[in-house]
């Protein structure tokens, strides 16, 4: 019986897009309110390679790895770049109560069991990161490395500042949530018309962006979040970690400049690496930088 809560973007949006014409996987999640929901990952590179996995953040999906995947692969790396519930061409609830930072990091774990996924290098982004760092931190023996750029980890105990909560007004507030306008307006160099076009393909309406909307919301601004205890406990882990840990923040972005501070400072793992900043990168840095931060996330898993 078709879930009338969930909405599935039609395939046909997917087609032609520019650069991108990965074959797309699909995993079932079982979630105890909605029942299956379709996820889509891209899985590209030998079936027996090591695993890199790429997560996207907001309100991007896997199309943001286009220019990261194909020098991966061809290294020899299998790549995994999923598409977050809500998001690319997994399903997308339209309720915004279906979604919880909590509820990210679930749907995760419960994708990795499936696909049972252990020595990962793990390469994450805006809330690619803030998803991917607490997979890291509740399941630290199932990860090699990690390598992060323009994100956090924020427990609700720090002001996130002005810019964070202008764009916070902004998501809540604006009529149409212009999704590839964001992405856009997130680079240095700008995208082409088609690539704009093509990160608006999983919304053909407002109705899709439940998700989107959502997300902005979910990151901890006060001591009391609901996510914030989960939180202050994978910053208690990852002060542990002493696996190798990699930065590579922006040198444009207003928002997470200079983010990577408190990560070099608080991570064991963090010591000894050669951290770069990515220079003439915005926000979405995958976009300004791909191929170049993919050779240095190669290098980063041969030299450790």
């Amino acid at each position: 019986m078709k879930n009338t809560a969930v909405l599935r973007t039609p395939d046909d949006r997917f087609t032609n897009l520019p650069g991108y014409d990965f074959q797309p996987h699909y995993l079932d999640l079982d979630d105890p309110q909605l029942g299956l929901l379709r996820m889509h990952y891209i899985d590209e590179g030998p079936p027996n390679g090591e695993i890199v996995l790429l997560l996207h953040g907001e309100p991007t999906w896997s199309y943001l790895y286009r220019r990261m995947i194909p020098p991966l692969q061809q290294a020899g790396f299998r790549v995994l770049a999923p598409d977050f519930i809500g998001f690319g061409r997994s399903d997308k609830p339209v309720d915004r109560k279906a979604y919880s930072y909590g509820g990210h990091v679930g749907w995760m774990k419960q994708w990795m069991d499936r696909l049972s996924l252990r020595d990962l290098s793990y390469f994450g982004q805006d809330w690619g990161g803030l998803i991917g760092l607490r997979l890291v931190a509740e399941h630290p023996d199932r990860f090699s490395r990690v390598m992060i750029g323009n994100t956090g980890l924020p427990t609700g105990d720090q002001d996130l500042g002005e810019p964070f909560r202008q764009w916070r007004e902004y998501s809540q507030s604006t009529p149409t949530f212009n999704i590839g306008g964001i992405v856009h307006r997130g680079t240095v160099q700008g995208l082409s018309e088609g690539e704009i076009a093509a990160y608006d393909a999983p919304f053909p309406d407002e109705s899709y962006k439940a998700g989107a909307r959502a997300f902005p919301m979910l990151v901890p601004a006060q001591p009391d979040d609901p996510a914030a205890s989960a939180q202050r406990a994978a910053w208690a882990t990852l002060q542990t970690f002493e696996k190798p840990f990699l930065t590579c923040f922006s040198d444009k972005d207003m928002i997470m400049k200079g983010g990577e501070k408190v990560f070099k400072k608080r991570i064991p793992g963090a010591g000894d690496q050669n951290h770069f900043i990515t220079e003439n990168a915005g926000h979405f840095l995958q976009e300004d930088a791909g191929p170049f931060l993919a050779d240095r996330l190669i290098d980063f898993i041969r030299a450790t």
